[in-house]
């Protein structure tokens, strides 16, 4: 893989990366779409045609638009069949089935985030061998409302011994923290990275640590660990509407999530 003049870093090799620098729709060798409702109740219907690259620079677009739900049942007791349209649309976008990696590594993403009320933007991996949580997740990024305060979220889930409940390890840090050193934080991008070992994850902002999640303490409750085992994981680059994010009624749409870069390396060995 040619590295096109991305800085190397010592003792790692570069093993995939997308710079969107092909203006028109994402590489379909690289990306796939989560598509309709999808998951917590979110307001947005997923679609591919809210995500494009432009300027070298991948554009995520939540929009305000009635879309119709071929999949209504009102009779369902299921929330993705009983709403028989969405108000809001948007993507999700995934390296599933594309693009996998057994976990350790150094993972890098630039993007600029919108915090308008409603968007819950995510750089976040899953792993394939498992349902979740049990398979592991990994929340590079999230920005969603906590009781009202905007938040940056990092985190790792894995399964707990509740079904479908994960067991979690999330440091949450009040975007206000970020505004007080740099009034002018939302509109800039940020690197978000993640170190991954064989004992433990980090997580960074602006290459300042911000979590550090110690992976003997990581196993389901069958003694799986996800991040330790040699299972796949891939990434989602997402923008939810509502739910965590909060109301949306007043926000000025669309609401734009950019991520200039993802990329992944390995411990040359």
């Amino acid at each position: 893989m040619k590295d096109d003049g991305i800085p190397r870093i010592p003792g790692m090799k570069l093993v995939w990366h997308d710079e969107f620098n092909k203006d028109g729709k994402p590489d379909r060798d690289n990306w796939g779409y989560e598509n309709g409702f999808v998951r917590n109740r979110e307001l947005q219907w997923y679609q591919p045609q809210n995500a494009y690259c432009k300027d070298g620079k991948l554009i995520i677009e939540g929009k305000r638009e009635r879309s119709d739900n071929p999949y209504y049942y009102p009779q369902s007791s299921d929330w993705r069949t009983n709403r028989k349209y969405a108000n809001y649309s948007s993507s999700s976008l995934v390296t599933k089935g594309l693009q996998e990696w057994i976990g350790p590594g150094y993972y890098e993403i630039r993007a600029r985030i919108d915090t308008t009320s409603g968007a819950w933007p995510a750089i976040w991996l899953l792993g394939t061998k498992s349902h979740w949580p049990n398979c592991g997740e990994i929340d590079v990024m999230e920005f969603y409302r906590i009781d009202g305060t905007p938040t940056i979220l990092a985190n790792a889930c894995w399964g707990s011994e509740e079904d479908n409940h994960g067991a979690w390890d999330s440091q949450k840090i009040p975007l206000a923290d970020f505004l007080k050193e740099d009034p002018g934080w939302v509109r800039k991008f940020h690197v978000w990275g993640m170190k991954w070992d064989k004992k433990v994850i980090r997580i960074f902002i602006d290459h300042e640590l911000v979590n550090t999640i110690e992976l003997d303490k990581t196993n389901n409750p069958d003694d799986f660990n996800p991040f330790v085992s040699n299972q796949k994981f891939y990434i989602l680059l997402n923008l939810a509407i509502g739910a965590n994010g909060g109301t949306p009624m007043d926000a000025k749409f669309p609401i734009s999530y950019v991520v200039d870069y993802v990329r992944v390396y390995k411990v040359i060995e």
